[in-house]
């Protein structure tokens, strides 16, 4: 059936427990490996059902936040998710304990027990009420950000529909485009800081009464870290600044000279040609017809999957109002569905949604008939690296969507793939201080991005005081609120992706190859194992940022 077709059935709380709690029982009852495996294919029955009416509440959340049935649905999960979290932590428990683990691990392989270890230490029943707590303050955010009406020039938008006017070709136009949306931020930004604040009070709460010193190490814990650690993502991100932050000034001083600018500020930071960006040629009907021919050309596989996803109507991607902001791929276990939520607006960032979302939603649509649940558990550095590769093998397509100025959008696509990675670690870099720091105040954490900014953003300039100058971007960025220490995970990725474009540039079909071999492997190893059976280095490497920063940007 289609997607809107697809019936919706709340999971009610009392029946998961029952259902999980004789899992559990039967489970310990078992006199073999073999039993306790046929009772954990059970799980993964159980497990998809529940994530699929779950994945649907959110998604027909996303589509409408005005939508009062599943706005109460919402609030009902953030209720739920603890609950369901515990009861497989405890599930997860008694596989870790089993006589019968050597069995157990050798089907369902050693990085997933690895992460039941993990999850042992990330979630805890003392914390649950705060659990439900910090999700009923990531939906509060949520609807702050969704419900924006930013008057400009007679018109009223929310924020991702603003977004043209903040690229437009008259530098005047969208200086008044930024300060229009700097107007609303500033409007609000006294309930962000109140959120965020009690996010972080949250987090290091649920930290401390699980026995961590701060919510770092807990929330490495709940991104299941199993191959890396704080001190490797910080001599990371030194590196990034060693590398990538110079190469990074070199790129805005072309783009300065290339727009004809005496000095990049902020309403010039996402502009790359004089003319303007490019844009797509065609309408949103246009650019998904485009994307099918892309897909069938580029690969058998491909095609048959972007097939798929127009038959079973798998894309919610027109801009509204009302509509959650943003975009994201996930999945329907139960109909093996992949779903690609976004919002078109007229740039290319809707182009952007055929390439990186499709990246994600291909993986998915590969591995579907996977029987062993855990083998796609992914981890979101492993699942970055699927999208953001994608973007690099459909550069030869990019005449469909943007015509004449195809070699704009390559151009402009690398280099803002590479000034990604400094603001990416500055993500990140903050979130580890705020939390190391929890007791700051809004007005210090403001300060604290604006320092990082001198560091790893140093030609960004403000017009005088305001949101922005003080250190208020970073509440436009969902992750910070929804996701701590996620973001790292798209730098991580990006640096893999890049080195499939060296390759890709020398051999693509050898590329390809390597590529879908990434994807079938899902998380079957674990990550920098992984990584090298692909023909990549890993991001902690010694060297590699260094090469990569020296083999990714061609001009001189």
């Amino acid at each position: 059936m289609t997607f809107n077709e697809i019936p919706y059935q709340r999971i009610e709380l009392g029946e998961m427990k029952q259902a999980m709690a004789a899992l559990k029982e039967r489970f310990r009852a078992a006199v073999c490996g073999e039993e306790q495996f046929e009772i954990h294919k059970e799980l993964y029955i159980l497990k998809d059902h529940i994530l699929t009416e779950r994945t649907l509440s959110e998604i027909r959340n996303s589509v409408n936040t005005k939508d009062e049935f599943y706005d109460a649905e919402e609030s009902y999960y953030n209720g739920f998710e603890p609950e369901f979290a515990l009861q497989l932590k405890e599930y997860g428990e008694l596989m870790l304990e089993s006589p019968y683990r050597d069995y157990l691990e050798e089907k369902i392989g050693p990085v997933a027990f690895k992460n039941l270890e993990l999850d042992k230490k990330a979630f805890s029943d003392e914390t649950r009420e705060l659990r439900k707590e910090e999700n009923d303050l990531a939906l509060s955010y949520d609807k702050l950000i969704a419900s924006a009406s930013i008057p400009f020039e007679g018109e009223v938008y929310n924020l991702s529909l603003l977004r043209p006017h903040l690229t437009a070709v008259s530098r005047e136009h969208r200086k008044k485009a930024w300060k229009a949306m700097e107007g609303y931020f500033t409007s609000v930004t006294g309930e962000i800081d109140d959120i965020y604040d009690r996010m972080v009070k949250n987090r290091t709460l649920q930290a401390r009464i699980m026995g961590y010193e701060d919510y770092r190490e807990l929330g490495y814990y709940r991104m299941r870290r199993n191959s890396y650690d704080r001190d490797m993502v910080s001599r990371f991100r030194e590196e990034v600044k060693k590398y990538f932050v110079p190469l990074s000034l070199r790129i805005h001083e072309e783009r300065r000279e290339r727009i004809g600018v005496g000095e990049l500020r902020i309403y010039d930071n996402d502009v790359f040609f004089a003319k303007g960006n490019p844009a797509p040629v065609s309408d949103p009907a246009k650019i998904l017809e485009a994307g099918a021919q892309m897909y069938r050309e580029l690969s058998p596989e491909t095609g048959e999957f972007f097939d798929f996803m127009m038959k079973n109507e798998l894309f919610d991607v027109l801009g509204r109002k009302n509509k959650r902001a943003g975009g994201y791929m996930t999945y329907l276990p139960d109909y093996k569905y992949p779903f690609i939520f976004a919002n078109f607006n007229g740039t290319s960032s809707d182009v952007d949604v055929i390439t990186h979302e499709c990246g994600h939603a291909f993986q998915g649509y590969l591995t579907r008939n996977e029987e062993i649940r855990e083998a796609n558990d992914l981890t979101m550095e492993t699942a970055e690296i699927h999208s953001m590769s994608m973007e690099y093998f459909t550069y030869g397509w990019m005449d469909r969507f943007f015509g004449e100025r195809a070699a704009d959008y390559l151009m402009m696509h690398l280099e803002d793939s590479i000034i990604f990675l400094p603001y990416g670690c500055m993500v990140d870099e903050f979130q580890h201080i705020v939390y190391e720091k929890p007791d700051m105040t809004p007005k210090q954490r403001k300060n604290v991005w604006r320092e990082l900014e001198e560091v790893y953003r140093p030609w960004l300039k403000y017009d005088g005081d305001g949101f922005f100058a003080d250190g208020g971007f970073w509440q436009k960025q969902g992750h910070i609120f929804h996701s701590p220490f996620y973001y790292i995970d798209y730098v991580l990725a990006s640096v893999c992706a890049m080195q499939f474009k060296i390759k890709m540039d020398k051999d693509f079909d050898g590329a390809w190859k390597d590529y879908l071999r990434l994807l079938a492997l899902s998380v079957k190893r674990p990550y920098e194992e992984e990584l090298r059976e692909c023909g990549l280095k890993s991001p902690f490497d010694e060297g590699c940022i260094k090469n990569i920063a020296e083999g990714i940007y061609g001009r001189k």
